[in-house]
């Protein structure tokens, strides 16, 4: 188990197969916690700039074994967790983060690295304060990606693991392989289970009313630039209405 988060900030991840639809809820999310004066930062996976180059020449030459590839995963995630993650937590931020450590251990065990050796990778990371899980059938979550993507990556459909030559297929049987490793994640990380299949309000609806209990009664960093409107508002207010303003 990941440890407790200590800080301030809170922690709001979303997990789940390519094609459950995760990165449009988390987009919603952040424009809706900004729109209510919070103060938040976003994440998300494979993005940090001390290995994006040897990650790209990696992927470029095919060079990436299973092990080499949740290793240099752990590090791109190492560094944006100590010099984004934490520093934004302890400042009383909320952290949304587009896939977190549980994309690491599904992919992994997935390519057939050890489970345990993998969680002991990300042992440094807290366990975030609401995990949401997009469940969708395999079937549905190929057919989205399928039908918007001109091309689907080697690393992405899992040809490295010569399930296929046939790279849609080689696709489809990685992510049912990832997907039955979220799905014996869920209990074990506390995963809050959003039917994907649903539309995106109802989705998104439910999410808020998930995300207000996490955050009832936490105050959190303020804004900066919402309380500055809010500050301009009132002093616009007192010119316009002295008297209201005074009374």
């Amino acid at each position: 188990m990941l440890k407790p988060n200590p800080c301030e900030g809170k922690l709001i991840v979303v997990e789940g197969i390519d094609g459950s639809g995760k990165s449009t809820q988390i987009d919603l999310i952040y424009k809706w916690l900004i729109e209510k004066g919070k103060s938040v930062y976003f994440s998300e996976w494979n993005s940090s700039p001390l290995v994006n180059s040897t990650t790209k020449l990696g992927k470029q030459e095919k060079m990436f074994t299973p092990t080499t590839f949740s290793l240099i995963q752990a590090a791109d995630f190492a560094n944006r967790w100590e010099n984004q993650f934490l520093p934004m937590l302890k400042a009383g931020v909320i952290v949304l983060a587009d896939r977190y450590a549980f994309t690491g251990f599904a992919r992994d065990v997935a390519r057939g690295v050890d489970a345990k050796w993998v969680r002991n990778l990300y042992s440094f990371a807290f366990q975030p304060d609401l995990v949401l899980y997009f469940q969708v059938s395999l079937d549905e979550a190929v057919d989205r990606i399928t039908s918007s993507r001109v091309q689907i990556k080697y690393y992405e459909a899992g040809m490295d693991l010569n399930l296929s030559d046939k790279k849609v297929t080689s696709f489809r049987l990685f992510q049912g392989k990832i997907l039955e490793e979220y799905d014996r994640m869920a209990k074990e990380f506390n995963f809050q289970i959003i039917n994907a299949a649903r539309p995106i309000q109802k989705q998104q609806k439910e999410i808020r009313q998930m995300i207000s209990g996490v955050l009832k009664g936490w105050r959190g960093l303020p804004n900066p630039v919402q309380s500055v409107r809010e500050h301009n508002k009132r002093e616009k207010q007192k010119l316009t209405n002295p008297e209201g303003a005074n009374g």
